[in-house]
């Protein structure tokens, strides 16, 4: 019965790895038989046991001055009991022992999370509150296959790692371990000790929520303790193709939208964006808002992007249940959420996961796979079992515990080519010789197979910049599975061209024309996004040439193009009323110019732009295909000017879309149209309404019946400066 000397020292340095088989209550078998109950109490000078049968107290022996305890008691069954200490001080207390429950993961659990397949580990991974034998409390779980010892430490055991230790799981390289009388709130990490002696305390991979910045503790939480009210939004979204709906996206920071005026310049809570953020973004017409990274991160300037705690919302503006109701806020509006999504790359930082068990866990060992060198970042190990059931669980986390609508994946160029922004020499080939990273690439199908099939009405978005085919295509036919890629081509051509003065735009007229020899080829969306007002960009008002009034009606007709432009649409938030100064995370947007005329009518146009993109089927029934699109005329360079026609799925849903890129007025422009039925002007940006000098022609306009580049009929039309103008059928007239 007596301890080996090397287990009990074991115990007291805190390098055991199965406590279990020490610690608790234990039968002492037939030569002696009994029970022995054993205990590690560090800080206590008395423990005594409380027998659950008839409240005794038995006091225990010490067996080594560290804090080991022992209590034999022969000829007993093993038997309900708790632990009463005193301390030096004679201060009293008692507990429940962790080492007296039984271990909850699995062998089915450890068997699926070593092949891969678990893809809900976020159910039993972590820091769970649970109830274990009528005593509430939480339980813990953590995948380090390298320690030597693994315990968590926190406020309830004074951060000391030589209590609480985990039990391993053998092969799996999981542990876990069950702490009566903690509960939601509770502050805590992992302490983590290697064979070779490395010793760190680790934030919790899986942790629920976390400390505020520059605090890097985790915290317990409960996933399931907020009452959605949702239903009927789900429902719509499980049934609905949003590839033929109108998909306007709002982006936004959520430290940035807007501040708290004051000394501290506070950032809006969850709650307070649901009441502000809201009803803004649903006024102004978007039927999404996309959120930069929500993840724990912690490096404000990081935006996010490096991200640390991927299950946790950051705590930055509230607690989990705060983000639940803001995303439940958003749904009964009838707004989607979509979240960036950052597997490619995490950071460096002691307390995440790098080098998380004293070994390369969740990166690769070899640099020229693990680390970003621009970003100063590790590269995920896609080929690793348990690291792909993290992020593939941790994606359909978001869409299960948040009813998250959508993730937009960041930086997917980085995650599908080994030499990503590496030199000759710098990276490694894959098994065939070739560039491509095919365990990434499997990974990314992966993710879109499980999130679709779970989830229909689930939408993913890959920010992807390169020519890699049929990024937004089903994998079953050989694509990566996305539902849009983000048209990084048409973003860079296009706000190419509305920087050159209107004087030159001739001599880059290809740079609007370009885009559709391949706009089909994806599902794309079209986005104006936050890189592209950062960094010394300024903002798009900042970058359109000309004095105040055609940068204006610059951006104005930059907008028309792009809700005419086949393709879905996203916006950053600030570039509706025209932000004036480079987007600063440190500060809120400029609202106050919304006390100016130039701004609050650009707000309306993109108010107007997205009821048009709503009501009208022309312009997102078909996106996808040349069904939906043809060109009137792209060859007039010399003015400027291009028309096309956008269609819908039945034959009188047709928009006609002419735009002026120079501040020239064009009269008695002759443009083609598909039919002598009247045409009504649904949209002119230079009327007064947005700012402009209201030239244009009427409201409603017979064409006449002369064929004209290519269509049947034509109209004759005045071409504002600098503006856009679509045209619809006229509705009959009553009667």
């Amino acid at each position: 019965m007596k301890l080996d000397a090397a287990v009990v020292r074991s115990l007291v340095r805190g390098q055991h790895a199965s406590p279990f088989d020490v610690l608790g209550l234990h039968a002492t078998g037939p030569e002696r038989p009994g029970v022995v109950l054993r205990t590690f109490q560090p800080f206590a000078a008395r423990v005594e046991v409380v027998d659950g049968r008839d409240g005794a107290l038995r006091p225990m022996e010490r067996i080594h001055k560290d804090g080991l305890f022992e209590l034999f008691l022969p000829d007993q069954q093993p038997f309900a009991y708790r632990l009463r200490m005193t301390d030096y001080d004679q201060h009293v207390w008692a507990l429940d022992d962790p080492y007296r429950f039984p271990l909850v993961i699995t062998d089915f659990d450890q068997y699926l999370f070593g092949e891969g397949t678990h893809y809900r580990t976020y159910e039993k991974m972590g820091a769970h509150p649970l109830t274990l034998g009528g005593v509430s409390g939480v339980h813990f779980a953590v995948w380090a296959p390298n320690a030597a010892r693994v315990s968590v430490v926190g406020d309830f055991n004074r951060w000391d790692g030589r209590h609480h230790p985990l039990q391993s799981r053998g092969a799996s390289g999981l542990w876990e371990l069950f702490i009566p009388g903690l509960q939601p709130g509770d502050i805590y990490k992992f302490e983590i000790k290697s064979p070779s002696g490395y010793l760190v305390q680790k934030a919790d991979p899986y942790a629920f929520a976390a400390e505020l910045r520059p605090k890097t503790a985790s915290r317990v939480w409960s996933l399931r303790g907020y009452a959605w009210g949702d239903a009927d939004w789900l429902d719509r979204r499980r049934r609905t193709n949003w590839h033929a709906q109108p998909l306007s996206v709002y982006e936004v920071h959520l430290g940035s939208w807007r501040r708290v005026a004051g000394p501290h310049n506070r950032w809006l809570t969850y709650r307070e964006l649901a009441d502000q953020l809201v009803p803004y973004v649903r006024e102004q017409g978007f039927t999404h808002i996309e959120l930069l990274p929500v993840s724990e991160h912690p490096l404000d300037g990081s935006w996010g992007y490096q991200t640390s705690g991927y299950y946790a919302p950051t705590a930055r503006f509230g607690t989990p249940d705060d983000f639940a109701a803001f995303v439940d806020r958003c749904h009964q509006a009838g707004l989607g959420v979509i979240l960036d999504w950052v597997p490619a790359h995490f950071p460096r930082d002691a307390h995440g996961l790098s080098y998380f068990d004293g070994t390369h866990l969740y990166e690769h060992a070899d640099p020229r796979l693990g680390e970003h060198k621009d970003w100063g970042t590790l590269i995920f190990n896609y080929g690793r079992n348990e690291v792909r059931t993290f992020l593939l669980s941790n994606a359909l986390y978001w869409a299960d515990v948040f009813h998250i609508d959508g993730l937009r994946v960041d930086a997917v160029a980085s995650m599908l080519y080994l030499d990503y922004s590496r030199e000759e020499g710098a990276w490694l080939p894959n098994r065939f010789g070739g560039r491509e990273n095919l365990e990434a690439v499997d990974f990314l199908k992966k993710f879109n197979e499980l999130i679709h099939a779970d989830y229909p009405g689930f939408l993913t978005f890959a920010e992807e910049s390169t020519a890699w085919p049929m990024v937004s295509r089903p994998t079953y036919l050989g694509g990566l599975g996305f539902d849009f890629k983000w048209n990084m081509g048409w973003m860079h051509d296009t706000l190419a061209y509305f920087g050159q003065d209107p004087i030159f735009r001739k001599y880059h007229h290809h740079h609007i024309t370009f885009s559709l020899l391949y706009a089909f080829t994806e599902n794309f969306i079209l986005p104006f996004s936050h890189d592209e007002v950062v960094h010394g960009k300024g903002s798009l008002l900042g970058r359109m040439p000309g004095d105040d009034w055609q940068k204006f009606a610059n951006l104005r007709l930059l907008y028309a193009l792009l809700y005419a432009h086949p393709g879905k649409k996203l916006l950053f938030m600030g570039a509706e009323f025209g932000q004036r100064a480079e987007w600063d995370y440190h500060r809120g947007l400029e609202w106050h110019l919304l006390q100016y005329a130039p701004h609050q009518q650009l707000q309306t146009l993109l108010r107007d732009l997205n009821g048009l993109l709503r009501a009208l089927p022309a312009l997102h029934q078909v996106d996808f295909s040349y069904e939906g699109f043809q060109w009137i005329d792209l060859h007039d360079t010399s003015q400027s000017v291009v028309s096309f026609l956008r269609r819908g799925r039945q034959p009188a849903d047709v928009l006609v879309a002419a735009f002026n890129f120079t501040p020239v007025p064009r009269h008695g422009y002759r443009i083609g149209v598909p039919g002598p039925a009247p045409l009504a002007v649904v949209l002119n940006t230079d009327a007064d309404v947005y700012g402009g000098s209201n030239l244009g022609p009427p409201p409603v306009i017979q064409p006449e019946s002369v064929p004209w580049q290519g269509q049947p009929c034509s109209v004759v039309l005045t071409l504002p400066p600098l503006a856009a103008l679509y045209l619809v059928p006229a509705p009959a007239p009553p009667g």
